[in-house]
């Protein structure tokens, strides 16, 4: 008998004592029920990209990181970040950008090996005998959570960050990134929440209007270059440019892409597409205004045919809706505002009408007329889905600051504020169609105090301004976090608040979702699917 028929005997051996097994266990299908839910577990990773803060000088900046407490979270982990100059948390270096003419750099360490053959006993006695250089240092490591970890920096050196969690600190973990400029372009206060990486941003509301200088920042955390396109809409259309194809952004780096550039005239009002053709990205908008301050434009919520921009302050004195429907259909959109005592309909901006691609801004004014708003946009009939943002200006004259809103999604389930203070802060949430019921947690300091939650009920078509708990004993700054309860979708936003100079400094970041746990199909063995 040859070695072919023994291999196939042996094969068809192992075949049968598979397939047996599997008759004598198949599930009984007579008891077999509805198939069960899939179980909501906490994320085990997450990863947060932030962008470089400021250009000035004068600059000063304040990180703050939180995790709340997670039931079900693991009991180990770990919180980190690093500074994204080309290398990872486990390269070696001296922390410069290593993903840079990689080439050339091949072709010196040749030319130089007899040098470093010569050095080489020096270098062991600097690094322990090892041979390897120290590794990138975290910026920030937070210690346990359920309180926050701050940290800061100052000057124009500050680089972008790239933060990753795992364990107990990955289910909800927020980044807060908020920046201080006395004067000069921008000056003001300028926050953001540090983002996930993604393939695909959608940025209404920036300009390369006179006296505006926006960037768009682009962070890759991952070991691979990412590939990204950037595409701009005024209210004309695309703006034709190559310069905004092809983007290289290096493994480990970021990248502040000034969008004047990539436009042959000034634009007043612009919607920034950014989408990743391999890898993903990080990528948030610095607006920054010689007269009317600056802060940072985060991405609007996926396009959809309704949209919420939460957290309008009551004493704005200008608010700019910026529009963009990314489809060739046109969009007609109902503009109502959700105030204190419920909906109402701004005279003389009842609807707004949108064209298929082209980029559309309206002045609403003093819209809030000194109470907590919340824009809401509903279709009018057709349903089309299209992102927006608003610009908001608070002050008058020369003593006046911008901050931005993005439309965003709902917090399901539970969403973060950190950096929180216990006079600058301002929680704003509404229930645009149903009442809902919240609960609000201060977290204990930074510094030191202990936690304290209230309920509260937000009524159906309306937003408010809620007095938030404070920490006992606050020491520090301290996190709010906000859990719906029951009811009806809510959106939330927060202010922080910061006088300089007779200029009311501020910025708001809107509450999404922290998508602090997944959905996890349960599954069990059956080798039946081997007989079929």
């Amino acid at each position: 008998m040859n070695r072919t028929t023994l291999s196939l005997i042996a094969g068809v051996t192992a075949l049968a004592a598979v397939t047996g097994f599997a008759a004598l266990n198949t599930p009984d299908a007579s008891g077999a029920g509805p198939a069960k839910a899939a179980a909501q577990l906490p994320v085990e990773r997450t990863t947060l990209v932030c962008p470089t803060p400021s250009s000035s000088d004068i600059a000063d900046t304040s990180y703050t990181s939180f995790t709340p407490v997670t039931q079900g979270a693991g009991s180990t982990g770990k919180a980190q970040l690093l500074p994204a100059t080309g290398q990872s948390a486990t390269d070696t270096g001296n922390g410069e950008d290593g993903s840079k003419d990689k080439d050339k750099g091949r072709d010196e360490e040749e030319d130089k090996g007899k040098e470093e053959d010569k050095d080489k006993d020096k270098d062991k006695d600097k690094d322990g005998g090892g041979g390897k250089k120290e590794a990138v240092k975290p910026v920030l490591e937070p210690k346990e959570p359920g309180t926050p970890a701050t940290g800061d920096t100052s000057g124009a050196d500050a680089p972008a960050l790239i933060g990753t969690a795992e364990g107990k600190f990955a289910p909800g973990w927020t980044m807060q990134q908020t920046t201080e400029v006395a004067v000069g372009a921008g000056r003001g206060l300028l926050g953001v929440n540090c983002t996930a990486p993604d393939t695909q941003f959608w940025f209404p509301g920036a300009s390369t209007a006179a006296g505006r200088s926006d960037y768009v920042h682009l962070t890759n955390p991952d070991d691979s270059a990412a590939v990204v396109d950037i595409e701009l809409y005024g209210e004309d259309g695309v703006v034709k440019s190559a310069v905004g194809e092809g983007i290289t952004v290096a493994p480990h780096s970021s990248e502040p892409v000034l969008l004047s550039t990539l436009a042959d005239a000034p634009q007043e009002d612009l919607t920034v597409h950014v989408s990743v053709r391999s890898g993903r990205v990080g990528a948030a908008v610095q607006a920054l205004d010689d007269k009317l301050g600056g802060d940072w434009l985060t991405a609007s919520a996926d396009p959809a045919d309704s949209l919420v921009l939460p957290g309008i302050p009551k004493d704005a004195t200008s608010v700019r809706l910026v529009a963009f429907t990314p489809g060739d259909s046109d969009a007609d959109l109902k503009v109502r505002l959700a105030s204190p005592s419920g909906l109402i309909t701004p005279a003389g901006h009842e609807t707004v009408h949108l064209k298929g691609r082209m980029t559309t801004a309206v002045d609403l004014g003093e819209i809030t007329r000194g109470e907590a708003g919340s824009l809401v946009l509903t279709p009018t009939s057709q349903s089309v889905p299209v992102v927006a943002a608003l610009r908001v200006v608070r002050g008058k004259g020369d003593k006046q600051e911008t901050a931005f809103i993005p439309a965003t999604s709902p917090l399901e389930t539970r969403a973060t504020s950190v950096g929180n203070s216990a006079k600058s802060s301002t929680l704003s949430l509404a229930a645009p169609t149903a009442t809902a019921q919240v609960k609000v947690t201060a977290s204990a300091g930074s510094g030191g105090g202990a936690p304290e939650s209230k309920t509260y009920t937000i009524k159906a078509g309306s937003t408010q301004d809620i007095d938030p708990p404070v920490p006992s004993g606050l020491k520090g700054t301290y996190a709010l976090t906000v859990e719906r309860l029951s009811g009806g979708p809510v959106y939330g936003a927060r202010t922080l608040e910061a006088t300089r100079a007779g200029v009311p400094a501020f910025t708001v970041q809107t509450l999404p979702d922290d998508r602090g746990t997944v959905a996890v199909p349960r599954a069990e063995q059956d080798l039946s699917v081997l007989q079929k």
